[in-house]
């Protein structure tokens, strides 16, 4: 099981969260506190290795905006978390990650028929977009239309839940914000306790 640990903002963050052994890292272009610009991300990217992905969060955005964004901090995915279509999702000149709200009126064929490397399922509601920090009801992904193997779970996820995450969905990956966080700051130490618990799950996996 992957890892991404999303709303990076500094580079002290960003070297907690590539010293860990997390696969992924996140840089939210899109309105939040969490927020960077592309020239922030630009310097937090340039100090990271090549072994950790970079992935840039956008909603609703231009592909101007996009374009800049990879190009300037080494994108190597871009999640798309408004009502960007497939041709959209197609014109990037990135790998693409598709976000659902799990009460999403799309059925799950329907989210996974979308045009994109992975489909993430978060626990926005019908009035938000995901960023809750609350888990929803994973039994709902017990479904033959979910693609276990294109699945990122997002949504209340910390050290305390994700072996269970593991063992009730089996996702590709997990992403996590708040709960690498404690007042609203990338915790190094809650990063590492993310990470022994996944790498837990993976060695029991392998045996």
């Amino acid at each position: 099981m992957k890892v991404k640990i999303c709303g990076v903002q500094t580079v002290e963050a960003a070297k907690a969260v590539e010293e860990s052994g997390a696969d992924m890292i996140g840089f939210l272009f899109a309105d939040s506190r969490r927020r960077v610009t592309a020239g922030e991300a630009e310097e937090i990217a340039g100090a990271l290795g090549s072994g950790i992905r970079r992935v840039g969060v956008f909603v609703n955005a231009g592909k101007d905006e996009i374009d800049e964004a990879i190009r300037r901090a080494g994108l190597d995915y871009v999640q798309l978390h408004g009502d960007e279509d497939g041709d959209f999702a197609r014109s990037l000149d990135a790998r693409v990650i598709k976000v659902f709200s799990h009460a999403s009126p799309c059925t799950f064929r329907e989210m996974f028929s979308f045009p994109a490397d992975f489909i993430l399922i978060d626990s926005g509601s019908k009035n938000t977009r995901g960023g809750t920090g609350r888990a929803f009801d994973w039994s709902a992904l017990d479904h033959p239309d979910i693609d276990k193997g294109r699945l990122i779970l997002a949504g209340g996820l910390d050290a305390g839940n994700i072996r269970a995450a593991y063992s009730e969905v089996g996702p590709y990956a997990v992403d996590l914000s708040s709960g690498a966080e404690t007042d609203g700051t990338k915790d190094p130490e809650k990063i590492k306790d993310i990470m022994n618990e996944v790498r837990s799950v993976n060695d029991g996996e392998d045996l």
